[in-house]
């Protein structure tokens, strides 16, 4: 991997958090998610239009099937995702988020497709399955019985990451073959695939307009943020895909659990947080192992 998409990586892994941070603080659900969408379809119109007149009219159905599936996806990705930090915290949704996706491939590749694993995959396996471990409460969990209703929460964190984790692999699949095979531009996947959002998440507006225009002036400028910066992490992503193999960046990308870990935990005053951000780093480490072994 150069040095470039590196840089672009890491970047991106601190942006991503940044706006995921912001996402928790708003604590929204699908009409935080239109909002968002839609105002980042107006945010970023001019840069879309300048990349896109002149070439998608050219598109034949092959890259119109990869930006709905793309939509699709991230779209029950951010859905989840928010549902996942309205009933947990965001130290236990977003390491479980952004390692369970590599774990289960693998996982899936070694028991089904008959793949073998080096020593360095099988560390990795370890590193997250411990960083699970230590996320869920370390040997807390054998010493102590929790408080229920924080029994519950963590449960919620621990169940709403793992399916965020699924989508996550199954959109970087689908995105990574955009921009790889069919040579599509990274900003014109997630702009139009934001496109698809806001018509598919419309219905959960119009179902009751007065409730959601009560919350669009609470949450419009959470809304604002990650609609000018969620973009920027991911279209970083992609541009580093066009010059590094999508093994490689893919988990370069869990940098992001360490800054999510050390900067949401502090701000967001979660608990367990040295535990939690020693669980991240496990995940982020454990990650890396196995798309190198």
């Amino acid at each position: 991997m150069s040095l470039q998409a590196f840089a672009l990586i890491l970047l991106a892994g601190l942006i991503h958090a940044g706006w995921n941070i912001a996402a928790k603080k708003a604590g929204g659900d699908a009409r935080f998610a239109f909002f968002s969408s839609a105002l980042l379809i107006i945010v970023w119109a001019p840069l879309a239009w300048w990349v896109g007149h002149d070439v998608v009219p050219h598109w034949g159905w092959q890259p119109w099937a990869l930006v709905a599936a793309s939509g699709v996806l991230h779209l029950f990705y951010y859905v989840i995702l928010l549902r996942g930090y309205r009933h947990a915290d965001l130290t236990v949704v977003y390491p479980l988020a952004r390692g369970s996706g590599p774990l289960m491939s693998s996982l899936f590749a070694i028991a089904v497709l008959g793949e073998e694993i080096s020593r360095l995959g099988v560390l990795g396996i370890v590193g997250v399955v411990l960083g699970v471990f230590l996320i869920a409460g370390g040997p807390g969990l054998f010493r102590q019985r929790r408080d229920a209703a924080q029994q519950q929460r963590l449960y919620h964190g621990l169940l709403y990451g793992v399916v965020t984790g699924i989508f996550i692999a199954a959109y970087t699949v689908v995105d990574g073959y955009g921009v790889k095979v069919l040579l599509l531009s990274p900003i014109l996947i997630d702009y139009l695939g934001s496109c698809l959002r806001v018509v598919l998440l419309a219905p959960v507006i119009v179902r009751n307009v007065a409730e959601a225009k009560a919350l669009w002036w609470q949450q419009w400028r959470w809304a604002l943020l990650v609609a000018v910066v969620s973009p920027i992490a991911y279209v970083l992503v992609l541009f580093a895909m066009q010059s590094a193999p999508i093994s490689h960046v893919a988990p370069a990308r869990e940098v992001s659990m360490l800054f999510a870990a050390l900067i949401g935990g502090h701000l967001l005053k979660e608990g367990d947080r040295m535990v939690r951000i020693g669980g991240a780093v496990l995940i982020a480490v454990g990650v890396t192992a196995l798309a190198l072994g």
